[in-house]
């Protein structure tokens, strides 16, 4: 199931303007899934040296991944705020760490699925997947460029869409959202 917002709102990026704040903000780490957090356990040498020392201690003092008591994963935190794989440019953006490795060569996985998908969260449940827009107020400047430029959030993310349920699931929902788009646009041609 997918949030016709996934349609209906645009949104690109804009890290001039946020520097990153999805990476520093909240209350928690990235969500994982179990698959993820034993990757990361097993990658986090191959990681760290692109990680700054606060991260690599908050990495050595909580481990690579946080279990939480309800069973999920999720990243640790550094002092409860930035993800302990966020890396800080001299500007003072946050970037992700394992992004940095990826694109190095040292690690074979861009980063955790919940980041490369942002703005989109994905519920899964035992019969179907909801695939939502998350909107977060630090993400308004996202918005403003995402309308000017005339890019909805399915295809600001598609290649995360793709990776996450593949390229059928994502042309199909292209070809849903053209129609989508021209019924709202045309609502007395059927």
């Amino acid at each position: 199931m997918v949030s016709e917002a996934l349609i209906d709102q645009d949104f690109v990026c804009n890290l001039n303007a946020c520097k990153g704040a999805c990476c520093v903000e909240g209350e928690a780490g990235a969500p994982l899934s179990e698959q993820e957090a034993q990757w990361l356990a097993e990658n986090q040498s191959k990681i760290e040296p692109f990680l700054p020392q606060a991260g690599i201690e908050a990495l050595n003092a909580q481990g690579a991944f946080i279990h939480l008591e309800t069973g999920e994963y999720e990243t640790p935190l550094v002092q409860g705020k930035e993800c302990a794989y966020t890396h800080f440019e001299p500007d003072g953006s946050a970037h992700c760490g394992i992004e940095r490795a990826y694109k190095a060569g040292s690690v074979e996985v861009q980063k955790p699925i919940s980041c490369h998908l942002y703005p989109v969260r994905v519920q899964d449940y035992s019969e179907f997947s909801a695939v939502n827009y998350h909107r977060w107020p630090i993400c308004s400047d996202a918005c403003v460029l995402g309308t000017s430029l005339k890019v909805p959030v399915y295809q600001f993310v598609k290649e995360a869409l793709i990776r996450k349920f593949g390229t059928d699931w994502y042309d199909e929902l292209t070809l849903v959202a053209k129609t989508y788009k021209n019924q709202r646009e045309h609502p007395d041609q059927e």
